[in-house]
């Protein structure tokens, strides 16, 4: 199983970042049923006010799950996601992706 985490940067500005959200709440349901998918979630800065956290207010981290680097391929040539990319293109200055498997079993 590997871990995904991908750092969306918006353009700065509230709208272009929930913009992005907006989109993604529409295409959830549909990746949740790809397969190898096993979870696909777009997280936010929490305001949790502490001197020890780093914040990214023009960011979304989407943390997902998949089975395999070959189900997370396929994932990214779908026509959802390829039509996700492009409504977004405008909002969206540029995306970080880490693939991560557990350092302890």
């Amino acid at each position: 199983m590997l871990t995904v985490i991908a750092e969306i940067r918006t353009r700065p500005g509230s709208h272009h970042r929930q913009a992005v959200i907006a989109a993604f709440e529409k295409i959830i349901p549909t990746v949740l049923k790809e397969d190898g998918c096993h979870g696909y979630a777009p997280l936010v800065d929490h305001n949790a006010q502490v001197a020890f956290q780093t914040t990214a207010p023009d960011s979304i981290f989407m943390l997902e799950k998949w089975e395999s680097v070959a189900h997370l391929e396929a994932h990214l040539q779908t026509t959802h996601m390829k039509e996700h990319s492009a409504r977004v293109k405008d909002d969206v200055l540029e995306v970080h992706i880490r693939i991560l498997e557990e350092a302890v079993k």
